[in-house]
């Protein structure tokens, strides 16, 4: 065997199925060290403000990192991306999989990266998590392209990558397998499990290589669990539900206060004002806060009181309390200012930051008020960061085994569970869906675990549109009709007007009994034998109102119109085979 028929075979093995494994270790591989790039190098620029800010004294410099960063961000888009924003990880991702059958940009593997380093990095406020798994994303998607991949094996590598990116921020593999199920939509079946678990341990072992130091979050010891504390994270649970509603419409409403400035210009110098006001009145706000939430795991003290909040440690329990709730506030805002402005951040981060300091101020509210040993200070802000995310990403599993392995144990997987479940589902009754879906859900453009709504989701109008039925006008005569249905190789002719608007349909069916009666050709007219539709598909329909007007009308063939005007049919049986197509498209097994 040749050299070059030996390089065939392994090629033609790595596009197998079995080939599938190794390419979901080289997706987690990637995934990692793009993961702990953007760590240390977001660390470095970080660690290189404060410096700075510590020469001059002060936090008057920090207050320009922000705007240093949206300019910084906005001239890499405009010189190297040539304005292709990368967007917001997360929905982009889940948007690429609904429209493009999970085909994403190529340039999406670098972008998010450089861009996101620089948002966060500067101190705009965000996460670097949703842009990892954009990027990882892309890496998984440009692997199916290139080893021919269906469907259904290019969004398992997708999973891949989410689930690997996730896996080396947080040095969680559990917590980033069951993300990739409940965010990224992944179906949990035996082939699917191998691979993403895979791609997940091949992540952590690439972080723990090139990232040795402490983790971004470390929990200390915390207080074994006790079945009388069970209220109290009831009570957080219904907390930080309500918290995470607030969070979302926090963000959501300052995106788009900002965003209605259509100078990009305009735009970064307003965000880069209210971020660096922000950050320089309350220096905590800086960046992901990260370090924050590692100081509030240590419990309250006078050394965090003027390190972190720089409020002079003589802050009286009310005015404390007063002063965590406005920054649980302002963390969503200056979230949504930074990415409304230009910036490439995700909410992962934010949510935790907030989710913590709503635990550590419950737990301060409740032993100052209340009973001084009621809720151990660390357990509730592990607890108020579980419930956050579970309430803001609406992914309460990926909340309890993140938080349990931050933890270092299942020592509190039950009051975890309970606070997640009641956070999740008190903000699933007050808004249904969560920052990433809520536009692409309103669109109709978002994948669920229901397969029939996926398979409805991915299956296009204009894919199944047919438009080989040649139209008739109303005036015309039946001999001029009889002739089109002599070239015709269909049973209905659309009936249209001079400029195209659908009036009516001939079937052949209503027309058999005349069309060979020459005597009826010069006085009857299509007018007289055309019908009207039973019903008509409007072009912007989505697929399962298209599949109900189907069910209701009963009819085997409907016309579709834009504007009124006619563009095509679409038949009942191209439909079901379509769907049959693609529920087989979407099944991992």
């Amino acid at each position: 065997m040749s050299a070059r028929e030996a390089g065939q075979r392994a090629w033609d093995w790595m596009k197998s199925d079995q080939g599938l494994m190794l390419w979901a270790v080289v997706v987690g591989i990637a995934s990692g060290l793009l993961a702990v790039l953007m760590k240390q190098s977001v660390a470095g620029l970080r660690a290189g403000m404060f410096a700075i800010q510590g020469w001059f004294g002060g936090s008057w410099f920090l207050a320009l990192g922000p705007i240093l960063g949206l300019v910084a961000t906005a001239t890499v888009v405009q010189r190297l991306l040539h304005n292709d924003h990368p967007g917001p990880g997360i929905p982009s991702t889940l948007h690429a999989i609904s429209t493009r059958r999970g085909r994403m940009k190529r340039t999406w593997m670098f972008a998010p990266v450089v861009t996101s380093i620089l948002s966060v990095g500067f101190g705009g406020s965000g996460g670097l998590e949703a842009p990892a798994v954009q990027a990882g994303a892309a890496i998984g998607s440009e692997v199916a392209s290139q080893t021919r991949r269906h469907f259904r094996r290019r969004l398992l590598l997708i999973g891949c990558a989410a689930a690997g990116s996730l896996a080396a921020m947080f040095k969680a593999p559990v917590a980033a397998i069951v993300f990739a199920v409940e965010v990224i939509m992944i179906d949990l079946t035996a082939s699917s499990l191998v691979p993403i678990l895979l791609a997940s341990l091949a992540s952590l072992l690439t972080a723990f290589v090139f990232f040795e130091g402490e983790d971004i979050l470390t929990v200390p010891m915390l207080a074994a669990f006790q079945a009388s504390r069970l209220p109290w994270y009831i009570a957080l649970g219904v907390v930080t539900g309500i918290g995470s509603v607030v969070f979302s419409k926090l963000y959501l409403w300052s995106h788009l206060a900002i965003s209605r400035f259509k100078n990009p210009k305009t735009r970064m110098v307003l965000a880069g004002v209210l971020i660096g006001g922000a950050v320089a009145a309350l220096p905590p706000l800086f960046g992901e806060g990260y370090e924050v939430i590692n100081s509030l795991f240590l419990g309250y003290s006078d050394v965090l009181i003027e390190d972190v909040w720089m409020l002079g440690g003589k802050l009286a329990l009310p005015s404390l309390l007063g002063w965590l709730v406005l920054a649980c506030c302002l963390k969503p805002m200056l979230t949504g200012f930074t990415v409304g402005a230009g910036g490439v951040a995700g909410i992962f981060a934010p949510a935790l930051f907030s989710g913590a300091l709503v635990g550590f101020a419950f737990a301060l509210g409740i032993n100052g008020w209340i009973n001084p040993t009621a809720m151990p200070i660390g357990n509730s802000v592990l607890a108020g960061l579980c419930g956050m995310m579970a309430g803001v990403l609406h992914a309460p599993l990926t909340a309890i085994f993140l938080a349990t392995e931050l933890s270092g144990g299942y020592g509190l997987f039950v009051p975890l569970m309970l606070t997640s479940a009641i956070a999740f589902s008190t903000s699933r009754a007050l808004m249904r869906h969560n920052i990433y879906t809520r536009e692409l859900a309103e669109r109709g453009e978002l994948l669920t675990h229901d397969k029939d709504q996926t398979v409805l989701t991915l299956m296009t109008l204009k894919e199944e549109l047919e438009q080989d039925f040649l139209p008739v006008q109303a005036h015309w005569n039946l001999g001029q009709l009889v002739e089109v249905v002599a070239q015709s190789q269909r049973n209905l002719h659309p009936v249209v007007d001079q400029q195209g608007h659908l009036l009516g349909i001939v079937d052949l069916q209503d027309i058999r009994q005349v069309m060979f009666d020459r005597d009826q050709y010069l006085s009857l007219r299509v007018v007289d034998v055309m019908t009207l539709p039973l019903a008509e598909v409007q072009w912007e329909d989505k697929m399962d109102d298209v599949m109900a007007k189907f069910e209701n009308c009963g009819a085997w063939n409907l016309p579709v119109v834009e504007g009124g005007k006619y563009v095509g049919f679409v038949s009942r049986s191209r439909m079901f085979n379509a769907y049959r197509k693609w529920l087989k498209a979407t099944s991992l097994d």
